[in-house]
């Protein structure tokens, strides 16, 4: 049985191939304290005070697409191009732990505790289960969503950090749904926070020098981290919301 091994800054699958998995260091912080020239303080409007229902559901979404990948479907690709399916679960059990450091108001290091990740071919759907139950607790407090977050490309109250992870969810449930043949039933909620949470912190276009600032702020050992969005792709303007979500994110099939 293959088995997949994820650390903070690579993973690998039978030590036959690298990516980088995650985007360097989350630091929380007071109200008052600067990001030192990484980025301006982020203006979420039209967001709920509290998305964790939204994010529920987002999760449960995602979950319900991993449960139905098979062994045979993860060396697919996906429309994230640097990842496969093996590489892109990897990145969202990865992803989810974090939220969950993130909710629980600790410091997001290169290097955090339980950073080592060894996923089975079969294990996956039980490995995103662990990190949604990470993350519905560490979630579970109100102060998380008014404490000030500060991550490489934002610094705002936690409520606006997990709206943005509303989009990256479910982006990447697109993504996996897409390269499996899979139809989930997409939450309309969900679709439209997703849409304004990435919209309040990225421009359609210029996004690669945006990204590269990004990455020079950082410390060298988090800078192996490849630039997240391409710029967004040309979409019809009465398409589907996930179709113009997934487009604007810079995806196409």
């Amino acid at each position: 049985m293959a088995t997949f091994e994820w650390h903070s800054s690579v993973m690998s699958q039978d030590d036959r191939s690298t990516s980088s998995v995650e985007s360097g260091p989350v630091a929380v912080t007071d109200p008052g304290a600067s990001l030192g020239g990484v980025g301006a303080e982020a203006v979420f409007g039209g967001l709920p005070a509290d998305p964790r229902p939204v994010f529920r559901r987002c999760s449960e979404l995602l979950g319900s697409v991993i449960r139905e990948i098979s062994p045979n479907e993860l060396g697919r690709s996906t429309p994230c191009a640097e990842f496969d399916v093996r590489q892109l679960l990897g990145h969202v059990v990865a992803a989810g732990n974090r939220v969950a450091i993130i909710g629980r108001g600790e410091d997001w290091t290169p290097e955090p505790p339980g950073a080592r990740l060894v996923v089975h071919d079969d294990g996956w759907y039980d490995a995103w289960s662990k990190a949604a139950a990470l993350m519905e607790q560490a979630w579970s407090d109100d102060a998380a969503l008014v404490r000030v977050i500060e991550l490489p490309w934002i610094r705002s109250s936690g409520a606006d950090v997990l709206a943005g992870y509303v989009n990256e969810f479910t982006v990447h449930t697109w993504d996996l749904a897409v390269a499996t043949g899979q139809s989930p039933s997409w939450d309309d909620e969900a679709l439209r926070m997703a849409f304004a949470s990435i919209r309040a912190v990225l421009p359609p276009e210029g996004r690669t020098a945006q990204f590269e600032a990004v990455r020079a702020s950082l410390p060298h050992s988090a800078q192996t981290w490849s630039a997240p969005f391409a710029d967004a792709v040309p979409v019809a303007p009465d398409a589907p919301l996930i179709d113009r979500l997934v487009a604007f994110n810079g995806r196409h099939r």
